[in-house]
């Protein structure tokens, strides 16, 4: 029984990083576009860019509702710990979804779109900086006594989660700058080669310095990353992202459409990888594993037969709706 309870949980932890990727880069560009949005002086050039989300925002942020249901359900622990910890960023981020939603479909319907634009910009910047406070503040470790969170309501508040929210809200912008590369044509397009050129450059810096102050902060990582033989296998996660960086800068350079967006996400993907396995088997950092967080064996095997037999369903339903909705975007009839 001990072997399949940690083989269940296992899957759930697998499941738990797929559906966090699945949304950051599908909600991350959809973010970022919100917060490039601020930035469009021309009222054409932002409907073109709102334009590019009309068919596809709602399905990304599903993958933001399913990711909370695995916490809650999988590893109920670490669900109590995290939402006691870093209350107010994430009721914070909610409600600024909340608000960006209405702003999307209000605007669209309005005479006067600059108050909806203005909501949909800064919702989607709040939004994007409250999640990088969450990551920043979770890594930076909570304090949890006997399984319950006892620290202070803004213990998720450091320079380090500074940084880190600083280095999600660039990121997100570099994702949001490569999806309309793709998406759009023209002037559009050529002055979203120019904001992916600048916002990558700042999340590279950005994750240069998390990556060194790190290990300088937290002992527990720094000999994991550079004890023999791990590290050979966690230089593997940075010279990937590297990789991916210089391709990105050759893609931009030579104009292509698809491969940005493409290096881009591989960029995060080698920026999750790095993190999940500096941090493993923990789930809230230096406090919780996620053996310690699991539920039983009959919650986790009963959930694969929700959860589980919805993702394969998720997931054709998002690769079919990008296929059908393939195409550049055109102001007030998304893509062509």
């Amino acid at each position: 029984m001990d072997d399949l309870h940690l083989f269940l949980v296992t899957v759930w932890l697998g499941f738990l990083g797929l559906f966090l990727v699945l949304y950051v880069v599908l909600d991350g560009f959809d973010l970022g576009i919100g917060v490039l949005s601020l930035f469009a002086r021309e009222e054409e050039r932002r409907n073109i860019m709102v334009a590019s989300l009309g068919s596809v925002w709602d399905a990304n942020e599903s993958w933001l509702i399913v990711l909370g249901g695995t916490l809650f359900g999988a590893f109920p622990l670490a669900y109590a710990v995290a939402l006691n910890a870093l209350y107010l960023p994430l009721v914070t981020m909610l409600l600024a979804l909340i608000f960006r939603a209405v702003a999307f479909e209000f605007r669209e319907h309005s005479h006067r779109k600059s108050p909806w634009n203005m909501a949909f910009g800064f919702g989607s910047l709040i939004a994007a900086i409250c999640q990088g406070f969450a990551l920043g503040g979770l890594i930076g470790g909570v304090t949890v006594t006997n399984g319950r969170f006892t620290g202070g309501a803004f213990d998720w508040f450091s320079p380090f989660s500074v940084l880190v929210a600083l280095g999600v809200v660039f990121g997100y912008v570099l994702l949001g700058a490569t999806y309309l590369i793709l998406k759009t044509e023209g002037e559009q397009q050529r002055h979203s080669i120019r904001q992916a050129w600048v916002s990558g450059a700042l999340m590279l810096m950005a994750a240069a310095i998390v990556s060194i102050w790190t290990p300088l902060r937290f002992s527990f990582v720094a000999e994991r990353w550079f004890a023999a033989p791990n590290f050979y296998y966690f230089a593997l996660p940075p010279l990937f992202a590297l990789f991916c960086s210089a391709m990105l800068a050759r893609g931009l350079h030579r104009r292509f459409e698809r491969s940005p967006l493409l290096w881009t996400i591989g960029i995060f993907i080698a920026s999750f990888g790095g993190l999940a396995a500096s941090l493993y088997p923990y789930i809230v950092p230096r406090s919780v594993t996620a053996l310690d967080a699991s539920a039983d064996s009959m919650t986790l095997a009963f959930m694969l037969l929700g959860i589980g037999l919805l993702v394969p369903v998720m997931l054709i339903y998002n690769a079919y709706q990008y296929m059908v909705f393939r195409g550049k975007a055109r102001a007030g009839y998304g893509a062509s």
